[in-house]
């Protein structure tokens, strides 16, 4: 943890949040917009009232959300993309992105896929062997299958098990995903292993 002037410095990344937050500061960092009043607005005309989540401020800040719901009010049709890197078992802080994951699969009738990272977390914990991971990925997709998505719009994907799947996905991604972004949204260094 690195001290400055006495205060703990703000850490965040999809692996560690520590120090005091200032959110300002996340916003221009990651390279998103903070979610305001007319956003909100427009979110509550789909559903007929707010997610409690939004109403509360746990989401904060979007990346083109506001460009989606104009692609979406054009008629286009969306997908919603989320995932979970199997290394214990679930807590709160999994479930909570997923119940407004959920809020979103059924307010746009929208497909879910959902990236159960087994390879990543095997590679980046040298405590967990590939059958650690794949029984907390089996574990892991029960949990998900849980919490109430739409069975026949939610498709799960083990990245050991979907590989042929993946990559072509993977490949059609990377093509437009720039080392900047990757290294805004995943806080990557010089020295981190990209799993």
């Amino acid at each position: 943890m690195v001290e400055s002037l006495g205060e703990e410095e703000m850490v965040v990344t999809p692996w560690e949040v520590s120090g005091e937050i200032d959110y300002s500061r996340l916003i221009e960092q990651f390279g998103t917009q903070p979610i305001n009043e007319q956003l909100l607005e427009r979110m509550k005309r789909y559903s007929g009232d707010l997610h409690i989540q939004l109403r509360r401020g746990v989401f904060f800040s979007h990346r083109d959300l506001d460009w989606l719901l104009d692609r979406y009010d054009a008629g286009e049709r969306f997908v919603l993309y989320t995932g979970r890197g199997p290394s214990g078992n679930v807590h709160l802080g999994h479930v909570i992105p997923w119940l407004f994951t959920k809020h979103l699969q059924d307010t746009f009738d929208a497909k879910l896929y959902f990236q159960l990272t087994d390879d990543e977390k095997f590679l980046v914990s040298q405590d967990l062997t590939l059958k650690d991971t794949m029984q907390l990925t089996y574990d892991n997709a029960l949990d998900v299958l849980a919490s109430g998505f739409d069975p026949k719009k939610t498709f799960l994907i083990s990245d050991v098990k979907n590989v042929q799947t993946l990559y072509k996905i993977a490949v059609e991604i990377a093509k437009h995903v720039t080392y900047s972004t990757a290294k805004a949204v995943f806080g990557f260094k010089e020295s981190s292993n990209i799993g």
